[in-house]
């Protein structure tokens, strides 16, 4: 991938950002939801309604390194990911206070599926 680093952080050509991810076998497609009030989550939406979502197979991102905000995380994932606490998969949640509601990239939504489940000690 094309890329460049500037004051210590990396820049990507406009050209290489990967298509938008593919809808799962239900036809819902893979987001990223800043709420108001419990964070940052990522999953196939499922439902919405104003500000109430419904996502499947969703994780809560607690914090997140290498994407300076969540266009970025959307877009480039994470890339910094061993530093990052993603949440175990949860099947079902429905979020009230849905602020942003973001399309993800392939690369994004592969990036958070497949990191290490978070789990405090």
């Amino acid at each position: 991938m094309n890329e460049i680093t500037i004051n210590g952080e990396k820049y990507i050509k406009k050209s290489e950002i990967k298509e938008m991810s593919k809808l799962n076998e239900e036809g819902f497609e893979y987001v990223v939801i800043r709420t108001d009030s419990s964070g940052v989550h990522a999953g196939y939406l499922k439902s919405r309604n104003g500000k109430v979502v419904e996502l499947i197979n969703s994780r809560r991102i607690w914090k997140w390194y290498g994407a300076n905000e969540l266009c970025g995380l959307a877009t480039i994932g994470i890339l910094n990911i061993e530093d990052s606490c993603i949440s175990p998969v949860q099947y079902k949640i429905i979020l009230t206070e849905a602020i942003e509601v973001l399309s993800t990239t392939e690369k994004a939504k592969n990036i958070i599926e497949g990191a290490v489940e978070w789990i405090a000690k």
